[in-house]
């Protein structure tokens, strides 16, 4: 029996239970095909840790968790396979691909969706964690509608940190740009636009050392790195933009990545390597939020539908 359940042959493993993954499953639960959804842990992936969601259209202001646990509940009630294993490996044996899974159980299947996302850097500072979804972001196009007319940070100083700067500075009284070298690193039109806007202030050669509040962010401590002198900062909102870390551990070797790290694939989720599909926060794409992880479950598994047609 355990050689049977080996060598069974699946038609499509989903790596990765967030909204790109749930989001493929239903699409393939629907097209009826032999499907198993892996997740080493609590489905939902990210969302579940925002305090809301306003920006998905029709759900304005849903609790990230309550959004994530209906994507889950839709892919239970359509009878979704689900697995909680640690997948170890994949290998492409051309005419199928092998997962391997903490423990030594290897799953055939003729294709894989991979959504194992990316995840945020942090800066690793007392209260960020405590405090993420009560005050620290590490999205503003997401939270950023929640802090209107309040006082915020941003910390970082490539693009994504101006950008969102600058977005913030519409909806906010005040937004300080902490960042750790004296100058930007953002594009020279971005860093031109902070500079012209009146309620930015920048704070160069300067690090957040604690972020602090009861049940949400009230304050931060900024240390000065040239004279190591700290004040305290009231305010709101905390907004991370340090980078991003796609969970690329598993395809590395495998499938092309960008400079990033991030899988190349375009609208179509194809991969560099036939039947291996990228969804989600790990494709390389233009936006990552949730309306594009569910869009890209979706397209991954027609681009698979078609691929099965012209193999059969």
């Amino acid at each position: 029996m355990a050689n049977d359940k080996q060598t069974q042959m699946k038609d499509l493993i989903i790596i990765g239970g967030g909204p790109a993954g749930l989001s493929a499953a239903v699409y393939a639960q629907r097209a009826m095909l032999d499907q198993v959804v892996i997740e080493k842990g609590f489905s939902g992936g990210q969302i579940v840790t925002t305090e809301q969601v306003d920006n998905y259209l029709g759900l304005y202001g849903e609790g990230g968790y309550d959004l994530a646990m209906r994507f889950k509940d839709h892919a239970d009630q359509l009878g979704v396979p689900f697995l909680v294993a640690e997948v170890t490996g994949i290998a492409d044996l051309g005419g199928y691909k092998e997962v391997s899974l903490e423990g030594g159980e290897v799953l055939r299947t003729r294709a894989v969706i991979l959504a194992t996302g990316a995840n945020h850097k942090l800066l690793g500072v007392p209260g960020e964690t405590d405090l993420t979804g009560a005050g620290v972001s590490y999205c503003a196009t997401c939270d950023g509608a929640f802090f209107k007319n309040k006082t915020v940070a941003v910390v970082g100083g490539g693009d994504v940190a101006l950008e969102d700067a600058l977005y913030l500075a519409k909806l906010c009284e005040k937004v300080y740009l902490i960042h750790r070298r004296d100058e930007l690193r953002g594009a020279k039109v971005l860093q031109q636009k902070i500079f012209d806007t009146d309620n930015i202030e920048f704070l160069g050669s300067s690090q957040i050392t604690q972020i602090s509040g009861t049940h949400m962010v009230e304050q931060i401590t900024v240390e000065d790195k040239k004279s190591g002198e700290t004040k305290m900062i009231a305010l709101s909102g905390v907004f991370i933009a340090v980078g991003m870390e796609p969970q690329n551990a598993l395809v590395q070797g495998l499938v092309a990545l960008d400079d990033a790290g991030y899988i190349i694939a375009g609208e179509d989720c194809r991969t560099s390597v036939p039947g291996i599909y990228a969804v989600g926060d790990i494709r390389t794409k233009q936006l990552r939020q949730v309306v594009t992880a569910v869009a890209d479950g979706a397209v991954a598994v027609s681009s698979l539908e078609q691929d099965f047609l012209k193999q059969d």
